[in-house]
């Protein structure tokens, strides 16, 4: 299958971004490893039950995320690019529909900065999606970050 990554305008992207105080490496099988990933994978309050996790291009991940209030939100995504232990790339099947791109890059020995761009197909689309995105992307990586914390111990 060949690695595919679409190209978008600025109003059609929400990117957030985030430099870890751990090397490449550790970020990354936080990010690989479903017994990690799930761990974090969400908003603050939420928790993850992965029915699939095929960590290949081509491979599907499925999962549904259990929100604070009870909600149950089903996902579904297809990794289209891997490149260990530098970037990840999927799309999601579930509404919203948008593709995902997953940087890793050293700022140091010991830090990595993590840039999640969501890529969106209509500038309306990333409208609708944009206002709670960006928090919840901040409240997901603060998740990370005590993740990180335990794998390192």
């Amino acid at each position: 299958m060949t690695p595919e990554i679409r190209t978008t305008p600025p109003d059609c992207e929400i990117v957030s971004s985030r430099i870890f105080p751990v090397k490449r490496e550790l970020l990354f099988r936080a990010w690989s490893d479903p017994n990690h990933l799930k761990k974090w994978w969400g908003p603050a309050g939420f928790t993850n039950t992965f029915h699939e996790f095929d960590f290949r291009v081509g491979g599907k991940w499925r999962f549904t995320m259990h929100g604070p209030d009870k909600g149950n939100y089903a996902n579904e995504c297809e990794f289209t690019t891997i490149d260990e232990p530098s970037l990840i790339a999927w799309k999601r099947f579930s509404k919203p529909l948008f593709q995902v791109v997953a940087t890793f890059e050293d700022v140091s020995d010991d830090q990595t900065k993590l840039v999640f761009k969501m890529l969106f197909n209509t500038a309306d689309e990333c409208r609708k999606v944009r206002p709670f995105a960006v928090d919840k992307n901040e409240e997901n990586f603060d998740r990370l970050e005590n993740e990180l914390t335990q794998m390192a111990l």
